[in-house]
């Protein structure tokens, strides 16, 4: 455990199991599942740039870059002490050569053009982005926590314009979303983008999801299609196969044909 230069503490955990080491604050928002559910969705190829667009510590990213080598990634995240964890993990991680962090808004396009995120050069867009209605539910105290899972009014269609400046013609969007929001989605994405897939996420049998990965092609025209589920956990409480596979032991979880 050390404290880092923004006075709070840190821990330095394995996740994919043990394929990455993640330094990350104690206290508020911490690494979970949806961050390697939002990078095993996330396809890339040799020569390619993805940007994840509210990076946090840098899991999702350093995730996909360690996956995909050859692939280059740039980790966009709008807190300071963050920005200098998430560039401390891909050091930690010895991904410094293909990952990159840049301290933005993810909504700021000039400030994204002025890092070297210029308009229409980007082939692929990850982003998680906070999901709870601030003004519907309880917010957590902890700035970052709440920075983290709290969105403000419109912030949803506002990161996916954002991914879609940044985005190329045919470029891909994957995101994480919560599974009842999906009609808002669907509604963000409608200007911009088509070919939409849909996986969900469920935490066991019989109960409904909470989560939906969805992956989406700027300018695509194809019909939107639903994949067969994830399901986390079976009846006992233990992780499934599928799980599994994706959370530690670092498989794809295809939800397009690409």
């Amino acid at each position: 455990m050390t404290t880092d230069g923004d006075l709070f503490e840190t821990s330095e955990d394995a996740v994919l199991g043990g394929r990455l080491r993640i330094r990350q604050p104690l206290s508020g928002h911490r690494v979970g599942h949806d961050a390697i559910l939002l990078a095993a969705a996330t396809t890339g190829a040799i020569g390619e740039h993805a940007v994840d667009l509210g990076a946090g510590v840098g899991a999702a990213g350093l995730a996909l870059a360690q996956r995909e080598p050859g692939l280059k990634v740039t980790l966009v995240e709008i807190d300071k002490a963050l920005c200098a964890l998430a560039a401390g993990n891909a050091q930690l991680n010895r991904l410094a050569d293909w990952v990159d962090v840049l301290c933005a808004d993810a909504e700021d396009a000039d400030a994204l053009a002025a890092g070297g995120l210029s308009p229409g050069s980007i082939d692929r867009v990850l982003m998680n982005p906070p999901f709870h209605d601030a003004t519907k539910h309880n917010v957590s105290p902890d700035r970052r926590r709440r920075l983290a899972h709290a969105a403000p009014p419109g912030l949803l269609p506002r990161w996916v314009a954002s991914a879609a400046r940044l985005l190329k013609p045919q470029g891909v969007l994957t995101l994480i979303w919560r599974a009842d929001g999906l009609a808002d989605v669907k509604r963000a994405l409608a200007a911009e983008f088509g070919a939409i897939a849909v996986l969900p996420v469920y935490p066991r049998p019989g109960v409904r999801a909470i989560r939906v990965l969805v992956h989406a092609v700027k300018s695509g025209h194809a019909a939107l299609r639903r994949y067969p589920r994830l399901i986390l956990h079976n009846q006992h409480g233990k992780p499934t196969a599928g799980a599994e596979a994706v959370l530690r032991g670092g498989c794809t979880l295809r939800i397009a044909d690409e």
